[in-house]
């Protein structure tokens, strides 16, 4: 790869970040909630995208970046009001911003039909011509040729927002009294004069004459009063900024300074904005860049002028630099900003794969000192239990590195709601929590399409036509809620709507039509939701762009599953429906009880294990269907046994010598897995079966042993088959 392809990859990964920074400003913007700040963010977004898109030449990207720039600028000048019907135009046209920058990307023809009527609706908005001006795409300059070499330099106007004789607001007088709720409220009277002292040159003198004596002073009182003479050029808002969290526990009287009062002044006579040549500016920049390396404290540098190439004279003893609030927050370890590097994901999965193998291979190691009698309180045995304390944190760390954020994931789902609105005529508002929620990055990757395809279902089906939701006393406007949190060493993500809820009666009757169940079935509600991810359900009475093709919500079931997680619905009618998807963190390794099951090893992953029981015969009950029971504080819980299942034995009719793994899915039906005997609980690296040998059920994957045998670790929620607890109580007699 050439120097220009790496330029221009990089260029690409950056317009990821800034997509994802417009995405989450303007969605900011559209719930009313933003301020300057949000406006300068989005707007830098879109100008940095075009800056980069003009080195490349990518001229339909710089065309319509530039008009979108230019009508953020509108907003951000105050000229125009960011209002509902211009945020909906902002988002769409960040839409086809990021199909410009992917088409771009992926060296595609762009569809600039659609580019084109935006265009046209941010004309009708103001703000300038529909061309960029060449200045705007920042080329780079070209070598003039020799023929054309009497180039005149263009001048500038540059304000460098030094002091001048007019600035008023250059110097300030500052009375600061402490009230004894300062300290008790754990703020530091230092630490405000320092903060102070990095806006400027200051001057503090303290004022004990309220100090008492000795036995009469207050170990909580306040007694010391400071008067500060700052010389700065920062407003009077940063100095209250600094205040902030101590203006009701304080006396503070903050009075700028007459400007004669600042001695920098005598030399400000006269100082007018610097005109400078394009020359000018570089010298000026390099002379700024040596001057900040060797001085960092130095004062701001001169104005250049006509003179600038003579020798300057003596100076005296540089004044320390005036900083902004900006670079002395900067200089603060809670706000300095994180360094990061970007790796190429295939070098992550190597390293993950090789962590694998270390956690293969200390298990081995665990095996053979045992299998050798070495005993645990042996310098063998303490070195074994540091190495895998080492090995777990080194896989977590490893795992953190994979580990993103689901915000990328919902930002792409806003999108998605906007085009389901558009298709079916509705209006709806997308709402998101817990976007800094992280998971592993290939979890990211792969729920995408299924989550793209229940927010269509929530749109298209959940959500009530406009006429419906009036007449149910509902607002106009429908609102799908989209939430990620962790939970249990699982994430759960729900898609949920506050529509009209699950239709169970028509759920059923089209299941019974399509022949999917018997005529005469008896379902319970949560057995009539299940229908929902039965192949080829689908509650469409036509098909469109959104649904009514027969590919339903049991394509998303699949897709959810071959992840390792699992998907519930609750639904109340009238009021919506709430779609749970839980999935592990991490595709790569799992705790795992490791387990006997007829002389075979398998594991169980421990984040679906409640608790462990070796209940007395009596506890153990047969039902008439067949199966067995065992009574657990007051509830009788259905016994699976695992052995029968996976078909490594007979059924078995006496359980008394087994031991019984609670599990618990997400809708709290609770199922006693039956095994032989615990092993132990340990990490246990995940090797896919599908791609390999395929899908079995009740297995969602296997391991390789320390022992070097491999295990297949369990998918509890295919083996347990009843979908609802046995809630009869046991009525002791006598």
């Amino acid at each position: 790869m050439s120097g220009l392809d790496d330029i221009r990859q990089t260029f690409f990964l950056e317009c990821e970040e800034l997509l994802e920074e417009l995405e989450s400003g303007l969605l900011t913007l559209s719930e009313g909630a933003g301020d300057a700040e949000t406006i300068n963010a989005t707007f830098r977004a879109v100008h940095s995208i075009k800056g980069g898109a003009g080195a490349f030449a990518l001229d339909a990207l710089v065309k319509f970046a530039h008009k979108f720039e230019t009508t953020l600028d509108e907003v951000r000048a105050g000229r125009l009001e960011a209002s509902d019907d211009v945020t909906k135009v902002f988002l769409r046209c960040a839409d086809v911003l990021t199909d410009l920058v992917a088409a771009a990307r992926d060296g595609a023809d762009a569809d600039m039909t659609q580019a084109d009527e935006l265009i046209e609706e941010l004309n009708a908005f103001g703000g300038g011509d529909n061309a960029p001006e060449q200045a705007e795409s920042e080329p780079v300059a070209a070598e003039p040729d020799e023929e054309d070499a009497d180039f005149t330099p263009m001048s500038i106007d540059i304000d460098l927002d030094l002091p001048t004789q007019d600035d008023e607001s250059a110097g300030f007088t500052i009375r600061f009294r402490p009230k004894p709720e300062l300290y008790a409220n754990g703020n530091d009277t230092g630490l405000l004069l320092r903060a102070l002292s990095d806006l400027g040159e200051m001057r503090v003198a303290c004022n004990d004459s309220n100090l008492p004596l000795l036995d009469e002073l207050d170990p909580e009182g306040a007694y010391l009063e400071w008067s500060i003479d700052l010389t700065s050029c920062e407003s009077e808002t940063v100095i209250l900024e600094i205040f902030e969290f101590a203006a009701d526990d304080c006396e503070l009287d903050i009075k700028p300074k007459p400007s004669g009062d600042d001695p920098r002044r005598e030399d400000a006579d006269g100082f007018q904005p610097a005109t400078l040549s394009l020359d000018d500016i570089a010298i000026t920049e390099t002379a700024a860049a040596s001057a900040e390396e060797n001085e960092p404290d130095a004062a701001p540098l001169a104005t250049a002028d006509a003179d600038a190439n003579k020798t300057p004279p003596a100076a005296p003893a540089p004044e320390p630099a005036l900083k902004t609030a900006d670079e002395a927050k900067a200089k603060t370890p809670v706000s300095a900003s994180k360094a990061t590097i970007r790796v190429d994901l295939e070098r992550i999965d190597r390293l993950i794969n090789l962590v694998g193998e270390l956690v293969i291979n200390q298990a081995m190691l665990s095996e053979s000192i045992i299998d050798a009698g070495v005993s645990p309180n042996s310098t063998a045995g303490s070195g074994l239990d540091e190495l895998k304390q080492l090995t777990r944190e080194i896989q977590q760390s490893v795992m953190a590195i994979r580990a993103q954020p689901v915000k990328s994931l919902f930002q792409r789902m806003s999108r998605i709601v906007r085009e389901a609105s558009s298709a079916t005529g509705k209006s709806v508002r997308l709402q998101t929590d817990g976007e800094a929620t992280e998971v592993d990055k290939t979890v990211i990757e792969r729920l995408s399409d299924p989550l793209t395809h229940m927010i269509r279902n929530a749109v298209d089906h959940g959500l009530e036509d406009t006429e419906q939701r009036e007449a149910a006393g509902k607002p106009k406007e429908g609102v799908v809620r989209l939430t990620a949190a962790h939970r249990s060493g699982r994430v759960v993500i729900e898609i949920a709507d506050d529509g009209g809820g699950i239709n169970r009666e028509r759920v059923k009757q089209i299941a019974i039509d399509k022949n999917l169940i018997p005529g005469d079935a008896r379902l319970t509600n949560s057995e009539i939701d299940n229908l929902l991810f039965m192949p080829g359900f689908s509650t469409a009475q036509e098909v469109s762009n959104l649904s009514g093709r027969g590919v339903g919500m049991d394509v998303v079931k699949r897709a959810i599953q071959a992840l390792g997680g699992r998907i519930s619905i609750s639904s109340t009618p009238g009021e919506g429906s709430t779609f749970s998807i839980s999935l592990p963190l991490t595709l790569a390794v799992v705790d795992g009880m490791v387990v006997n099951v007829a002389e075979q090893t398998v594991v169980v992953p421990l984040t679906s294990v409640v608790e462990t029981l070796k209940p007395p015969p009596s506890d153990i009950h047969a039902v008439a269907a067949g199966g067995n029971v065992v009574f657990v504080r007051s509830e009788f819980v259905p016994i699976v046994d695992v052995g029968h299942e996976l078909g490594y034995r007979d059924a078995n009719v006496d359980f008394s010598d087994c031991v019984l793994l609670l599990v618990e899915k997400d809708n709290g039906v609770r199922n006693a897995l039956a095994v032989d005997m615990i092993q132990d609980q340990r990490q246990v690296v995940i090797k896919g079966l599908e791609d390999n040998y395929g899908s079995v059920p009740g297995v969602a994957a296997a391991t390789i042993l320390g022992d070097g045998q491999i295990a297949l670790i369990l998918d509890t929620d295919t083996l347990v088959k009843r979908d609802a607890p046995m809630e009869t109580e046991l009525t002791m007699a006598g």
